[in-house]
């Protein structure tokens, strides 16, 4: 039985005030969060699955239970599609065998950027399909346009795709990327056409509300971070 999604309230009213105040201090303070150990030992394996496969790469980030990476993998056959959720509950779900091209990962996802942006790591796409909006204006240093991390994410190129219900999220994402690298980017809508990637992405169309993207082709920018 479908179960309608009810829209995001927030208490913004526009793009927060302190966004580009955040994405400065990202730019300019490196990020010294130690990495967890068992994010380390998920990467090594992922780093070696990776490199029997000599594919070019995709990452899911924030992949949930893994349908969106099974359906990426099957969209990209060509590729090796990298799944990473910090929920081992999540990851665990039935939801059949994962192709040869996909691997789904445990770990934290602000260490395992940073990882892959150290080991050299350039993903040809890179996806961030419905993050947690953390709608209230107090929590903007929760999203990752107002996260420490977001150079990081920036800084490993390709095609990134950011997708939400939320349009103020896609909003600031764009304007957090423009002032971080130059590039301009606009909201896009985005209507699914053949198969849903993620089960909020099904929720949310299915209950009638618009869903939202931002697309941009990304440089390789190691240094865009602030080194340590």
């Amino acid at each position: 039985m479908h179960v309608a999604s009810r829209p995001i309230t927030t208490n913004q009213t526009g793009p927060h005030e302190h966004l580009a105040q955040r994405v400065s201090r990202a730019l300019r303070y490196p990020l010294r969060k130690p990495v967890a150990e068992h994010t380390h030992e998920a990467f090594e394996l992922a780093g070696d699955w990776l490199g029997k496969r000599r594919l070019p790469l995709i990452l899911d980030a924030g992949c949930g239970v893994g349908l969106s990476t099974r359906a990426l993998a099957r969209q990209y056959p060509g590729h090796a599609v990298i799944g990473v959720d910090r929920s081992a509950d999540r990851l665990s779900r039935e939801h059949g065998n994962l192709p040869d091209n996909a691997l789904l990962v445990r770990a934290d996802l602000v260490d395992f950027w940073r990882l892959a942006l150290a080991a050299g790591w350039r993903p040809e796409r890179h996806f961030l399909l419905y993050p947690n909006p953390y709608p209230k204006a107090a929590h903007l240093k929760m999203r990752w346009h107002g996260h420490p991390v977001f150079p990081v994410i920036l800084a490993l190129g390709g095609r990134l795709e950011l997708r939400s219900n939320w349009r103020l999220y896609v909003e600031e994402f764009c304007l957090a990327l423009s002032q971080a690298t130059g590039i301009e980017t606009v909201v896009e809508r985005y209507v699914p056409e053949d198969e849903y990637l993620t089960p909020f992405e099904r929720k949310y169309h299915l209950s009638g509300q618009t869903l939202w993207r931002c697309r941009a082709i990304l440089p390789y920018a190691p240094g865009l971070p602030p080194a340590l």
